[in-house]
Parts: structure tokens; sequence; C-alpha cells
């Protein structure tokens, strides 16, 4: 994995950690980023990575959860488990608001952060929403 790649998949380990942590609460976004940072030890850069991601997916929030909602077939927004939402979200974000991140790789992560935090049940159900997300967001 190159120094590039392992940084932005801390950056979003990082940044579901924190969407995961504020779900649901009024808690501050920069303070349970920095929570989160200190608690994983994240130097800088993921940091700074995980910061574009969560305040992006906090910034797009509505437009984000409208795609999911869209994309999920028979599921509500709400009846979505915690930790697949906070997945979604991030992958959602990729996907429609960061060009420079191939839709393929924005899938494959968030699948595979989908299987680490809430169990390999997910993958399906988190390929099939963002897929069809990527779909509509040519």
């Amino acid at each position: 994995m190159s120094r590039g790649a392992g940084r932005r998949h801390r950056g979003r380990r990082l940044a579901l950690r924190v969407l995961f942590e504020l779900e649901g609460t009024t808690r501050d976004a920069v303070e349970a980023l920095r929570y989160q940072a200190r608690d994983e030890a994240a130097p800088a850069d993921v940091v700074a990575y995980a910061e574009e991601l969560v305040y992006g997916t906090l910034r797009n929030l509505e437009g984000i959860d409208d795609a999911i909602s869209a994309a999920s077939l028979n599921w509500r927004l709400e009846d979505i488990g915690k930790v697949e939402r906070a997945v979604l979200r991030l992958g959602a974000f990729e996907l429609l608001y960061e060009s420079g991140v191939p839709k393929a790789v924005a899938i494959d992560e968030c699948i595979e952060l989908g299987r680490t935090y809430a169990g390999d049940e997910s993958a399906p159900f988190v390929n099939g929403v963002l897929g069809r997300i990527a779909g509509g967001s040519e």
C-alpha cells in the first residue's frame, strides 16, 4: 500500500469513527475529531484527510441522506444500523462530492470499513447502496 493510500485508508477509518460518535448527538465535531485522532495516535496528514471527510459529510448531510434514502431499497434511513449509516454517509460523500476519488476505490474502502465495524453481512448492503449512488452520480 502506498503512503498516500495508507493515509487515505486511515483517514477514512478515523472519519468513520467520528461520524459514528456524532450520530444522534449534539457533540462538537471538532472535539470528537480531536478525541478520536488522539485515541488512534493519528499523524497530522491522516487527521487532515479525516477532517476533509468529516466536515464535507456534515456540510452536505441533507443531500447525502437524500441519496442514501433513494438508493437503499426497502430501508428507511433511520432503520439502517448506526455503523452502516455512518459508512454509507462517508461513501456517499466521496462519490457525490469528491471528484478526485475513483468510485470503485470509495466503494471498496467502505465495504471494508463496514466489514470491520459491522460484520461481513454489511458488505452486500453497503455495496448495493453505494453502487446505486455511484451509478446515478455520473
